[in-house]
């Protein structure tokens, strides 16, 4: 019996992509295509896959928010990134919410075949750029404060900025209206999304993209 597999990614040609590179495989088969995460998420209710090919930019619910409801939702499935994308937000964000995996779409299909089947395993599979991307840190990339970020949240974007504006965990909990406790979590949060050891790296990821 084939192993099924459902594509979560915007792009057609990615699908086909895919498929074509499976067509000679008898154990792996694609079963599913979706252009998003909200899609996918419907999918799971309806449809058992046994792993999913999770873009991290989609449309709607980004691939970070779509592997953190996955995770939750279906706590058993397994999931591997498969993205162009390889700064360490990224990277770090989709492991931390559950992925077992990420492999970056410049892999050849030797890879591609070798990090589905490891996954499917039960085992974790980086690609060469992605473990690259963790054991560097982050990257220099000027981003939109206040647009779409896919790599951090919403609220961490404004407890780094204020991070950088070095007020102390009280202000920052009297400004957002939670508590101490809560912002001492996004801020651990942060340095391991970020692969920082301290504030001072916090600090300088806001003023590298001119957060503050």
């Amino acid at each position: 019996m084939k192993q099924r597999l459902i594509i979560a990614d915007p792009l057609e040609l990615i699908a086909e992509g895919v498929r074509s590179w499976l067509r000679e495989e008898k154990d792996l088969e694609v079963a599913y295509h979706v252009r998003s995460g909200v899609e996918l998420v419907e999918l799971l209710r309806r449809r058992a896959a046994d792993l999913v090919l999770l873009e991290v930019s989609l449309p709607k619910m980004d691939g970070i928010d779509t592997m953190r409801a996955v995770h939750r939702d279906f706590p058993g499935q397994k999931v591997l990134a498969f993205s162009a994308l390889s700064d360490i937000e990224y990277v770090n964000s989709m492991l931390i919410e559950g992925a077992h995996g990420y492999l970056v779409k410049e892999s050849t299909r030797e890879e591609f075949l070798r990090a589905v089947r490891v996954t499917l395993a039960g085992g974790r599979y980086l690609s060469a750029t992605a473990q690259h991307s963790v054991e560097q840190g982050y990257s220099y990339t000027e981003k939109d404060p206040d647009g779409e970020y896919v790599g951090l949240t919403s609220r961490e974007r404004e407890i780094i900025r204020m991070v950088a504006q070095e007020r102390t965990n009280g202000e920052i909990a009297a400004a957002l209206f939670i508590s101490e406790d809560t912002v001492k979590s996004h801020r651990k949060n942060l340095m391991t999304k970020l692969n920082v050891r301290s504030t001072a790296g916090l600090v300088k990821y806001a003023l590298d993209r001119r957060w503050a």
